[in-house]
Order: structure tokens, then sequence, then C-alpha cells
């Protein structure tokens, strides 16, 4: 009695914490893991706590893997057919998963492919070679090369000379979102930022926004004081160095639910939110589930503030978690859903696999890669 009076204790404090949406984006920090809980033979109490809007605490015991998440769900059920949408998705040819929606529960689809060419409002880039070192600028201008029908272009720190190598090789009518990962080193971001667009001919119109921190309440990384402090510490910085554009914030969805001080402090809702790690998400009806959520968010931070997600994609690799299922098939009905809901409020994640990164949760994390 003991024992099973203890085991409950530990899955309702499990059930309570919401998912967490992560990617590991600097090489140095470490991988915040989806909560596994074990489905006991037990009937787990009810609890309200991280009940919400976007997601309710529910437990849900997932097929064919005995795995509960405390992760809900409150969209639409939406239908499985997709409009057409003017874009050239990854090749599954090359894919070893089954051919159905829902594979085998360990996919190992080859990572290789054409990639898309427009529809999505940006993309996230990483300047990383697959063993954690900078590239340099010949093969950034090459990837870039293949990124110029979308409108931004998202990094999330000023090292490896990535902005400046990047607003090189971008198009004149693409803009940079750039980032400054590290709440300490603000002042000599803001640096990188000013000595980079001063070498271009449009100046600080080459930046889209500037955000401050990725995910750093959702890994327990920062306070939401201290993100407060560093974006108008940040703004102020951009401000004496000519810079009069948007600051934003970025965490994940279920962040910024928990803490709506957040939106307070970005002039738009900057937001990731994965329709993967919801677990009960088909890929087709990934762009409803993502419509539905930016609603949601945008409700919680009172409505008058735009809504954009910063990162939001389909793994090529992995374990499956619930309904959802890593494949390169997988990829390309989800990316199509969202080009077709939702294609001009979110910034797709990412132009290629990070082989820098561990293999993060559920063996996913170095594989949310769309180009070659």
């Amino acid at each position: 009695m003991r024992f099973q009076l203890a085991l409950l204790s530990v899955l309702a404090a499990a059930i309570a914490s919401p998912i967490h949406e992560h990617h590991e984006h600097k090489r140095d920090v470490e991988t915040v893991y989806v909560t596994e809980v074990i489905t006991a033979q037990a009937q787990i109490p009810s609890t309200s706590t991280g009940a919400s809007i976007i997601s309710s605490s529910v437990a849900k015991s997932f097929s064919p893997k005995s795995y509960s998440s405390s992760s809900g769900t409150t969209y639409l059920a939406p239908s499985s057919s997709q409009s057409a949408t003017s874009i050239q998705l990854r090749s599954s040819s090359t894919s070893t998963s089954s051919s159905s929606t829902l594979s085998s529960s360990s996919s190992s689809a080859s990572s290789t492919s054409t990639g898309i060419t427009s529809g999505a409002k940006g993309i996230t880039y990483s300047p990383y070679t697959d063993s954690g070192s900078c590239k340099d600028a010949d093969t950034i201008q090459s990837d870039i090369a293949k990124l110029s029908g979308f409108d931004y272009i998202r990094l999330y720190d000023t090292d490896c000379s990535g902005v400046e190598n990047v607003l090189a090789a971008k198009t004149s009518s693409q803009k940079l979102f750039a980032g400054i990962y590290y709440l300490a080193k603000v002042d000599s971001s803001v640096e990188i930022l000013k000595n980079a667009v001063a070498s271009t001919s449009g100046g600080w119109d080459e930046i889209f926004t500037v955000s401050i921190g990725n995910e750093l309440i959702n890994s327990g990384d920062a306070t939401v004081s201290e993100i407060g402090a560093a974006v108008t510490s940040a703004r102020a910085a951009l401000t004496s160095a000519g810079y009069s554009g948007t600051v934003v914030s970025v965490d994940t969805l279920v962040a910024v639910q928990n803490n709506p001080t957040l939106c307070d402090y970005s002039d738009f809702v900057a937001v990731n939110s994965h329709p993967f790690w919801d677990g009960s998400v088909y890929p087709a009806d990934s762009g409803s589930w993502l419509k539905q959520q930016i609603s949601n968010i945008k409700s919680v931070c009172g409505g008058s503030k735009d809504v954009l997600i910063t990162e939001t994609g389909w793994p090529t690799q992995g374990d499956d978690y619930g309904v959802a299922v890593p494949s390169t098939e997988n990829q390309n009905t989800a990316i199509e859903s969202i080009i077709s809901e939702v294609g001009d409020q979110v910034i797709l994640f990412t132009t290629y696999n990070d082989l820098w990164k561990d293999a993060g949760s559920y063996g996913v994390e170095k594989y949310w890669g769309i180009f070659n």
C-alpha cells in the first residue's frame, strides 16, 4: 500500500507538469527531456494543477508504447484533407519507414531531402558543422542560397560570424531574425549586431527583429524577471546603437501560457510550438492544431499583440511519441499542413539536421532538418 501511494504521488506530480517543447540550440546547453512516466495499474488521482486553455493536464496512454504524458489538447478535430501549396517537399523515396502515417515505433527514415522552397514566413538556421565547429563564409553563402523563398532567416545567437555571413548571403528582400542567446552577453552581442549591419547597404533595415534568449524559462535557465530585465537592457542598447525595430523574448508556448507576463516584455508574441510534442496530433492535422494554439496563446496574452510561431516542424528520425511518428513522409505531410493553414505565421524548424547535438528526448533532437 505504501508503495502504491508513493507511486501515485510521483505520477500525479509528473502529470501536472506541462510537456517541454525544447531544442538544444547552443552547443553547451543541456537537453531538457520530455517527462516519461511508466503506466501503472492503479487509478491516477485527478489534478487541476497545470491545466490551461492550451493544454489540459490529463493522463494519456499511448500505443504501442506505455507512456503517459501531461500534454493534452483542446484543438478542434480537423479534416485530414489538405489544400494545394506551391512547395517542393522532401523526397520520401529513401525512407525506410512504413508508407502509412503511423509507421513502426522506431523510424530510421533517411535524412536526405530536396527541401521546400516557399510557403512559410521563415526558417531557422544554425551556422555549425556536423561536428559543432563554425561554418565558413562560403559554406554559409551556399546554404542561404537555398532559402531565398523565405522572408526571414532566424539565427539563435551572434557567434560564428553568423550574423555577418548571413547578412552578406541573403537576398535584398530577405530580413534577418537576429538572436541574442546569452542574457549575460547582451551588450557584446548588440555590438556584434551593430558592426554587422554597418557593413550592409540597408543597415538596421536588414533586421526583422531581435530575440533575447530561447526557451530559457522552459529549461529553467532563467526566471521571468531575468528575461524581463534582459529584454529591457537589450532594447535600450539596441536603441542607442540606432535600431528602432521590434525586440522579443522567445520561449515555448507552454512556458508563455504559464507565465503570461512574458507577453508584456515582447513587441509581439514569439513562441516555439511543435505538434509532434503533443503526442496526439497526426502529421496531416499539424496545421489545424497550430492554428488553434495561435488563437489560444493570443487570448492568453490579451489579444492585442500579433503571434509568430518561431519554431515548428517535424522530425524525420527517432522514436514515436504517441501517434507522432518521425519519418520523412510524415515531415512532408506535417509541413504541407502547416503551410496550408498558418504559413504566414510560422518559422519552420530547421534548415539542416543538427548532428552536433545530443540525441535528446526520444532520439529526435538531431533530425528536424528539411534540406539536404
